[in-house]
């Protein structure tokens, strides 16, 4: 039986409105080392990947490529133009996927460019969840209480957080699952899901999406906040022996 290719179309088309800043998080420097060369790391160095895209705008294509090359990061394939939204970018990326694999069936692990501190166990249990049982939404589950409030000033109910999971990413599904979602989608005129994880639960709501383990140190830099978190722990990485 050949072997399915495991193929990660990262996600960098963000424009960090939320950081305060010019630059998009996803190429924002922490040490002198842009953000998403950490992502792109993790994924070079996993022995389990095979190929490496990433999903930006075109004025970031040159700041990619320049990255990758002195970076030593030999599984990228190259890039795909970003869209308005995440949506949008994932549907380019499928596309561009598409053309690059075209008969094949690669296994495709998307991953937002702002969750840096993935883990090679991350992903390793994600694959093995997809390979279990046909996809991978890799999450974690809350240990908070939920209030709701549909004014945000007060609240009259809950939900049971035993029920709850924080769904992040690298979220995988064979290339051929997710270019039929985005036809469905299309011919249904779904153009406003948050995330790919809530487009497939749209999409295919008779098909159990399967919980990988994840961690809490895989999170999204949404906020100027995040940074400090994140130089902090590169910084205790730094030190260790």
């Amino acid at each position: 039986m050949n072997k399915i290719a495991h193929v990660v179309l990262l996600l960098a088309g963000g424009h960090g409105y939320r950081m305060h800043s010019s630059r998009p998080k996803q190429f924002m420097e922490i040490a002198g080392t842009p953000v998403i060369f950490h992502t792109l790391q993790v994924f070079q160095q996993h022995p389990d990947i095979d190929r490496i895209y990433v999903v930006c705008s075109p004025e970031w294509k040159d700041f990619v490529e320049t990255t990758v090359r002195k970076g030593g990061i030999d599984k990228f394939g190259g890039t795909f133009p970003a869209g308005e939204t995440s949506i949008d970018s994932l549907r380019n990326g499928i596309r561009g996927l598409q053309k690059e694999w075209r008969d094949k069936k690669p296994a495709v692990l998307t991953h937002e460019a702002v969750r840096p501190l993935v883990s090679a166990e991350v992903i390793s249990l994600n694959l093995h969840t997809f390979h279990t049982h046909g996809n991978a939404i890799t999450a974690i589950r809350s240990h908070e209480a939920y209030m709701v409030s549909p004014d945000g000033i007060s609240s009259e109910s809950s939900i049971p957080r035993e029920h709850l999971y924080r769904a992040q990413t690298p979220q995988t599904f064979y290339l051929n699952d997710l270019t039929e979602t985005f036809h469905r989608a299309d011919s249904l005129h779904l153009s406003n899901s948050q995330s790919l994880y809530t487009l497939m639960s749209e999409v295919r709501s008779h098909q159990p999406l399967y919980i990988a383990p994840g961690s809490e140190q895989n999170f999204k830099l949404t906020l100027p906040e995040d940074l400090e978190v994140l130089e902090a722990i590169l910084a205790y990485r730094r030190r260790q022996p």
